[in-house]
């Protein structure tokens, strides 16, 4: 049994666990599934509260993917749950990023 396969047999027992679909999101990722890592990063993005670090992790993925729209949008979205949640760190570190990714995919 791999990486990944314990992850989702964790899940089994308790879905909601977010730190666990947090580490199938990145287990994914780095098994090339980069659809199904953005999915499931996705779903974390939209629970209430919010999972932070998934916004970031996503954004990475998405410049990665040289998807650079998406992945400022995703960012942005990640600034401002973060410091809705008074995460004053994870705000700097995707507006940090954010900004290194200067005019990259601008027409």
């Amino acid at each position: 049994m791999n990486r990944r396969e314990k992850i989702e047999a964790m899940l089994e027992d308790d879905p909601t666990d977010m730190f666990l679909r947090y580490s199938l999101a990145m287990e994914l990722r780095t098994e090339g599934e980069n659809a199904r890592s953005l999915t499931q990063l996705d779903e974390l993005m939209r629970e209430k509260p919010a999972c932070v670090p998934a916004f970031f992790m996503a954004g990475q993925q998405l410049v990665d993917l040289d998807r650079i729209d998406e992945a400022r949008t995703t960012l942005r979205n990640g600034i401002e749950e973060a410091r809705n949640q008074g995460d004053a760190h994870a705000a700097a570190e995707m507006s940090d990023f954010l900004t290194s990714l200067g005019e990259l995919g601008e027409l």
